[in-house]
């Protein structure tokens, strides 16, 4: 995957625009977990190649694309397993934008929806606007290619952003900024080079994104920008429809407001790892962003072996906020909203973990180390406590740090009950650990509290 930081637009030599200040507030850096909501024309076919589990070669990833939520594009590619399975089921004569009508959302419930990534943990909601479509879900003047004039007939955004914030969540929204093929006319991209070869870069496209972009700001106010992949290049200038002048007015009107690294010019908030394992602690705030499976929008072709059990989801939240991240964790629903059972077993585990052991999670900041992989250890710190992550519980001991002092105050949290632990002593060759409860055992992921860990 691309790192999008490194892209910087046009060269403006040192006569470049000037951008708003790229500070990342707290709140963004103590929620520790959002969820991305995929929900478009592309859930209706709700279908890509499941490749996650085996190798396809790399010159025909596009047209065996994992990512549901790309059928627009993969159905384009004569002979795709796709673009088999749509004259299968769709017939030859329905194009993709045909789906509109077909999309039935009567029985969508935006409180039940929203209450469920809640109840899973979220503090922050980022539903797709817009994606690479061009299907806009809210009621827009921009284009009648909507969810409020076609297909379910409701200002599907208005809604969730109401549900978010009362439910006590930051609302955010994603925004594909450059690549709207709704609007555009080009060939189908099979590659990472025609990702930025085939979309549209002048000033009329650049003043439409800029026009839809200015309206999700004025009607929700989001406290997070997410764009994708990049912004067409004729409005990366000093222009008022431009980048800089669109950030520079978000941040006036909405001052905690955060954006993403996604935009294509030398400016970004937080920086973005998507489907990406990273090693170890990354200084600046970043966000580790993928789905429950190996596609964002829901691809019904996608099973157990394919999805993150609640146990994996876990850990995979411990690991990412012990490295300074945050995880973005996505929900594909079908097209009528509701969560497949799948994802909604897994949301549900992490859900009930955190209940027990989200002060380990939230308001926390990274350690003088991320972890002893090693030991199966992650770490995080708040307020002078230090927390051991045990992602092995069931081995009945977990590690403590080399710098553990004797003395120190040691309790467990979640399923333990707040109890004390019992320190095993050290042995030659043998770091101090942690005798883990028996009711803790059977935990994704044991969480210890130390006090003062380096007195």
């Amino acid at each position: 995957m691309l790192n999008f930081e490194t892209r910087v637009g046009p060269d403006f030599g040192s006569d470049g625009p000037v951008y708003p200040s790229a500070a990342v507030p707290d709140w963004y850096r103590d929620a520790k977990l959002g969820f991305f909501v995929h929900w478009g024309l592309y859930s209706v076919p709700a279908w890509g190649t499941p490749t996650g589990t085996r190798n396809v070669p790399a010159e025909d990833a596009y047209a065996h694309h994992q990512y549901a939520e790309w059928y627009g594009n993969t159905v384009r590619i004569a002979g795709s397993p796709t673009w088999e399975r749509h004259q299968d089921v769709f017939g030859a004569g329905t194009s993709y934008e045909d789906l509109a009508d077909l999309w039935d959302a009567r029985a969508f419930d935006p409180s039940a929806f929203v209450g469920s990534l809640v109840d899973a943990g979220a503090r922050y909601v980022i539903p797709t606007t817009k994606h690479h479509e061009g299907f806009c879900l809210w009621d827009t003047a921009t284009t009648p290619f909507n969810a409020a004039k076609r297909g379910p007939k409701r200002d599907l955004i208005s809604e969730i952003a109401a549900e978010t914030r009362a439910a006590g969540a930051r609302f955010g929204v994603y925004f594909s900024g450059a690549l709207d093929w709704h609007v555009s006319d080009f060939p189908p991209i099979e590659s990472d080079t025609d990702l930025f070869r085939y979309r549209r870069n002048d000033e009329r496209f650049a003043r439409y994104s800029a026009a839809q972009l200015e309206e999700l700001i004025e009607r929700f106010a989001p406290d997070i920008l997410w764009n994708d992949i990049d912004w067409p290049d004729g409005g990366k200038g000093h222009d008022p429809y431009a980048v800089a002048a669109l950030l520079e007015r978000y941040l006036d009107k909405i001052p905690h407001g955060v954006v993403n690294d996604r935009w294509g010019v030398p400016y970004h908030g937080f920086i973005t790892r998507e489907y990406r394992h990273v090693e170890d602690i990354i200084e600046q705030p970043w966000e580790s962003t993928r789905g429950l499976g190996f596609s964002f929008g829901y691809n019904q072709a996608e099973g157990p072996e394919h999805t993150l059990s609640g146990d994996a989801l876990i850990r995979l939240l411990v690991d990412v906020v012990s490295k300074n991240g945050n995880l973005l964790i996505n929900v594909g629903p079908r097209a009528d909203g509701s969560i497949p059972e799948l994802q909604q077993q897994s949301m549900a585990a992490m859900g009930s973990w955190l209940r027990g052991n989200g002060e380990a999670i939230y308001g926390t900041r990274p350690w003088v180390r991320a972890g002893d992989a090693a030991q199966a250890v992650s770490y995080t710190q708040k307020d002078g406590t230090l927390f051991v992550q045990a992602s092995e519980p069931a081995q009945g001991t977990a590690a403590l740090p080399a710098e553990f002092r004797p003395g120190t105050t040691v309790h467990w949290l979640g399923a333990g009950g707040s109890q004390p632990a019992e320190v095993l002593p050290e042995t030659p060759g043998v770091p101090a650990r942690l005798a883990v409860p028996d009711a803790l055992r059977g935990e994704a992921v044991a969480v210890a509290v130390l006090a003062d860990p380096l007195a």
